[in-house]
């Protein structure tokens, strides 16, 4: 992969696959660090944004969302 930062792509940690998570919740993931502001590390996305880009009912999306916050790959906060 080319390192070029006019690029648009986005990381992901290795420990990411040894967690046990299925491909869903691989993908949800993915698509917030897709979304997240670089500078904020924070993103905003409805569960029913989420699940329209990942192919999964809203309420998949919240248990795959809370699923990765029990696991600390990501932060819930409501908006302010």
């Amino acid at each position: 992969m080319n390192q070029f930062p006019s690029k648009n792509y986005f990381t992901m940690p290795n420990e990411l696959f040894s967690l046990g998570l299925d491909a869903s919740e691989i993908a949800v993931y993915a698509y917030l660090r897709c979304l997240e502001n670089r500078s904020t590390y924070q993103c905003w996305p409805s569960y029913t944004t989420i699940g329209n880009a990942v192919g999964r009912a809203k309420n998949t999306v919240m248990r795959y969302v809370d699923a990765l916050a029990d696991l600390s790959l990501i932060h819930i906060s409501e908006p302010t």
